[in-house]
């Protein structure tokens, strides 16, 4: 299936996320707007990725060329479902019409994938009664593979839906979320893959009105893990809570873009994410970007990404963006700090008899927990806190960052 967003100019071949000059059409300048990327689900309608343009400038591309460039396998796989009143799993033709009815693709290993799926999975999910659906893989292999999932949470249903990520994987996915009027759902994603795994997800979501949707990305496990979610709040009174939670070993590459767009008058959005870093080579990114349209008056929003540094030899690059095109809201902000252990707080615990060593991992887990904690599934959480204690495990921390 082809589809294309008429509302976007397509880019010039080899200039995605470029756009012509005003003055005469000559030259070519940086889109200075999130909304105004390009989208399609068509990969031919992007240009070859070369590592120079914005959204990749962070990302070791010359390592995701199977999954941009080459043919994928889009056939179903295996996929377990735990059974829940009120919520059907089933596997969709991709012309199906709730395919595309959150967002269209704004990169071209996302479209490759959109192109390539054959079937796209669709859950859905009713009735107003709290429920927990638990979706597991651990079989996808070696392969380069495109998949595709739908989630819908008709109006006023409520639930909390874990995606589970484990074993070997090559993978380049769409994730689609629409929430409908009045509804509650949370969707948590886990990336617990092994050591060798590329895996890019790309997750969009569309929120109604007075719905509310907690969005939490858990990335702990394999080789290159770029996970990037598009939330618009599109009807007023919606709400999105985006949380995120990484732990980068060496030569881990993990990546974060977030995007918010708050459309629609009287919303709110408020985005944390948290993460770790230790051993040689690690690398983290965290971009967060947050719009808030000319139509949407009383919006109030706040983005913050903090990252702990436990070792020498890492990387965590963090960029927040905040764009507002109305002079009526009720409040916007963002932060972002990088740093080694609080000496305050390591001194405080040393004080009362606890090592230094024993310090500096009681401060990590406090600094982790706060995100797992707000997961809701007691279960998962324990599962979590530990993948914490089993990575802080593997390693000696080191002291300050002079």
């Amino acid at each position: 299936m082809t589809v294309t967003d008429t509302t976007a100019t397509p880019a010039a071949p080899g200039q995605h996320g470029f756009k012509e000059h005003s003055d005469g059409g000559w030259g070519l300048v940086p889109l200075q707007t999130r909304s105004e990327r390009f989208r399609s689900a068509n990969v031919d309608d992007f240009a070859a990725l070369t590592g120079r343009e914005a959204e990749w400038r962070y990302t070791p591309v010359d390592r995701l060329t199977s999954l941009s460039e080459g043919e994928l396998d889009g056939a179903p796989y295996t996929v377990a479902t735990t059974d829940s009143d009120g919520v059907t799993a089933e596997w969709i033709d991709m012309n199906d019409a709730r395919v595309g009815s959150a967002a269209l693709p704004e990169e071209r290993p996302s479209a490759n994938a959109w192109s390539k799926t054959e079937k796209a999975y669709a859950i859905t999910i009713s009735g107003e009664e709290a429920k927990t659906i638990t979706v597991e893989r651990s079989a996808l292999g070696n392969a380069a593979r495109g998949a595709h999932t739908v989630i819908t949470a008709e109006p006023n249903s409520q639930a909390l839906l874990i995606l589970k990520n484990s074993g070997s994987a090559l993978l380049t996915e769409n994730v689609e979320i629409v929430v409908g009027e009045g509804a509650r759902l949370t969707v948590v994603s886990v990336q617990w893959w092994d050591d060798e795994a590329v895996h890019l997800a790309s997750h969009f979501a569309r929120i109604g009105r007075d719905a509310s949707l907690k969005h939490v990305l858990v990335t702990l496990g394999g080789s290159l893990v770029r996970a990037n979610p598009s939330l618009h709040l599109a009807e007023p009174g919606s709400n999105v809570e985006s949380l995120g939670l990484y732990f980068a070993d060496a030569g881990q590459h993990l990546e974060h873009q977030v995007y918010v767009h708050h459309e629609a008058p009287h919303s709110r959005s408020r985005v944390t994410y948290k993460g770790a870093l230790q051993g040689e080579g690690a690398h983290t990114v965290w971009i967060g970007d947050v719009l808030i349209g000319p139509d949407a008056t009383g919006t109030d929003s706040y983005e913050q990404n903090r990252n702990l540094v436990l070792t020498d030899g890492t990387r965590a690059d963090s960029v927040p963006n905040l764009e507002i095109e109305t002079g009526d809201i009720a409040g916007a902000g963002h932060a972002s700090a990088t740093g080694r252990f609080d000496d305050e707080q390591l001194f405080y615990l040393q004080a009362r008899g606890i090592t230094e060593e024993e310090a500096r991992r009681l401060v990590v887990r406090g600094f982790l927990t706060e995100i797992i904690q707000q997961i809701g599934n007691a279960e998962l959480q324990e599962s979590l806190e530990r993948a914490v204690e089993e990575e802080l495990a593997s390693t000696k921390l080191t002291g300050d960052a002079r």
